[in-house]
This record gives structure tokens, sequence and C-alpha cells, in this order.
């Protein structure tokens, strides 16, 4: 049984960690910690399990693991003190908000010899994993291009504290918006199914319309538009959008060079594949996770098994290559041009 501390109580630890921590019977919940200590109180009452005062408290409490679930600012800071303390870590996305930052996490663990596992739950989607596999069989041929999105409403009704002031919209908080948010998704997504890594960059990053309490635009952006060069030559778009006011689209295309994979697109198929022979191919797989449509992410019952195993499904240290790519985007929407990693 591992026992396991919630570092951050807020909305993605209460539909996500803690639940799934609970189906899972290797695990065991015993310690909290959130800045809001009534909140933590709260849920540690109803888990039976211990609220502390300080991370550094909850560390030292003699715990085999941890899921970081702060605001973005503090995920290295926090998952670098608990490695050290020998202890394995989950943490959300984004990994970092600077690479100096991911790059200390990567050698906290390296150095102490403990898992890092980035809760990069898309590559855990029983349709990606097809459409991989698909892929990697030569489906569609040689892939070309792509064409990936995330793109909805917005955080401020998924934030433990909804509304305009949610700490997303915060720029020290969150340091950035919708490219952190959900391009770093669909970033690592690409990097999974095509077995390749980005090796250019071209961004625009822009907020064109979310606004804060006072009416002014918000800190950070709420659109990115992006064009990745990967290694292979493959040259693909990625969209990133915190206001599309319409029904959530989470989709990707492949474009090869004997057929066109779509993933999430068709509302009837998770997948189609469409031959240039004119044969049309359909997979219904696993539907895709929303905001209004929670279902288990996989990514606990994977952070188990890899502390089964000793090494990490989705570790810290390939994440890393998706954070450059993330990076090298808002540097390049900064710069005004292509930045290559």
């Amino acid at each position: 049984m591992y026992r396991i501390g919630i570092i951050g109580c807020g909305k993605i630890a209460q539909v996500r960690h803690i639940p799934e921590y609970l189906a899972n019977e290797k695990a065991k919940i015993c310690a909290v910690y959130d800045i809001n200590q009534e909140r933590a109180k709260e849920i540690a009452s109803a888990l039976n399990a211990v609220s502390y005062e300080s991370v550094d408290a909850l560390l030292s409490s003699g715990l085999d693991a941890v899921s970081v679930c702060t605001s973005n600012d503090s995920h290295a800071e926090i998952a670098v003190k608990a490695l050290d303390h020998g202890l394995h870590v989950l943490c959300e996305k984004p990994m970092a908000v600077t690479l100096e930052g991911a790059e200390k996490m990567v050698e906290a663990a390296r150095k102490n010899g403990r898992i890092l596992m980035i809760g990069q739950n898309q590559r855990l989607n029983g349709t990606h994993q097809r459409a991989h596999e698909l892929i990697r069989k030569g489906e569609i041929g040689k892939v070309i291009s792509f064409e990936t999105v995330f793109a909805h409403s917005g955080p401020e009704t998924w934030s433990v504290d909804p509304g305009k002031n949610t700490w997303f919209f915060d720029k020290k908080k969150a340091v950035m918006g919708a490219m952190a948010d959900l391009g770093i998704h669909k970033t690592d997504l690409i990097r999974f199914l095509l077995d390749d890594d980005i090796a250019s960059v071209d961004a625009k990053i822009v907020t064109l319309d979310k606004r804060g309490s006072d009416g002014s635009l918000i800190a950070v952006d709420d659109n990115a538009f992006v064009i990745y060069e990967m290694k292979s030559g493959a040259v693909g778009t990625l969209r990133a959008s915190w206001t599309n006011y319409g029904p959530e689209n989470n989709s990707t295309v492949i474009y090869g060079s004997e057929g066109v994979m779509s993933i999430f697109l068709n509302p009837e198929h998770s997948i189609e594949v469409a031959k240039k022979n004119g044969e049309r191919d359909y997979y219904d797989v696993e539907v895709m996770q929303t905001n209004d449509n929670q279902t288990s992410s996989g990514v606990i019952d994977a952070f188990i098994d890899s502390l089964d195993r000793g090494t990490a499904e989705i570790s810290g240290e390939d994440v890393l290559e998706s954070m450059k790519a993330v990076f090298a985007a808002l540097k390049s929407a900064e710069e005004r041009k292509e930045v290559r990693i």
C-alpha cells in the first residue's frame, strides 16, 4: 500500500486525483495540504487523513509519494522538495513555468532515484493510444502534416473558486494562459502520436477576449496559434483557445501519404481513417474527457503502476521535451520570429 499525500486541494485534486486514488486498492491518501486551510481540513476529514499546515510538514510525514496539484508557479519548487525528501512525485501540467524549473525537477528525480511523472493524460486516452498504434503501423503512410486543437470557453467555470478572479487569470500564479493550460496537452500529444520531436516553432500567442473582474483583458494569453516543424520534416498547426464559446473541440487530424486520420473530429466515431483509394475505416475506442464530462483519466493508475515497475510511464524527462516546445512558442511569439529547439 502506497501512502499518498495531496498537495493542493483544488478542482483537479477533487475531481481526478482524489477519486482515482480512492479507486486504486494499492493507494491510501494519508495527508493533504492546501493554502486554504479550511478546505484542506474538510477534505482530510472526509478522507480520514491528516491536514498539514505546511508543505514541509507534509513531506516529512512518512509518505511514499505525493500529487502536486497547486498553481503553476509552485510546481517546480514543491516537486523538487518532495523528490529531495525521497518521495515519488506525480505533478500536474504544465510541468513548470520556466525551462530551468523543469530541468531542476528532472535532475532531482535522477539524483534521488525517484519517479517523476507528469499528468499528461491525453497520452493515456484509449483512442489516442489506438491512433498511435495505427500511425506506427503505417495505416496512413508517411506523416506529412497535422492539425491539433484544444479549445473551450475557459477555466473560470472549472476552477475550485469559479469566476473571473480565478488563479488561472493571475499572471503571478499561472504565469502562462491557454498555451500552458491546453497547448501543452496537444504539444505533448503530437509528439506521442508521431513518435517525433519538435525541431522549430513559429507562434502567435495573444489575449483576444477574456476579461477579468475589473473588465480589462487578462494578463495571460487566451489564444495560441502555433506552427510546429517536426524533426522528421512533418509540419503542422496547434491551436489552443479559452474563447471557444460553443462545444469543446479536442480534435487532431493527421495527413499522411496514404490517407487522413481524424481523431475526435467525427462525432459518430472516435477515429476515422480516409484512405486515398476511397476506403474508410472507423474505430470506436474511448471518448475524450471534457470539463463537463469527467471520467477516469487513467493517470493515477498509471502512476501506481509506475511505482510498482520502478519507471515512470510519462516521465518528467520525456515531458521536458514538450515543455521546451511550449517555451519556444512563447519566445517565438514575443520575438515575432521562428525559434529552433
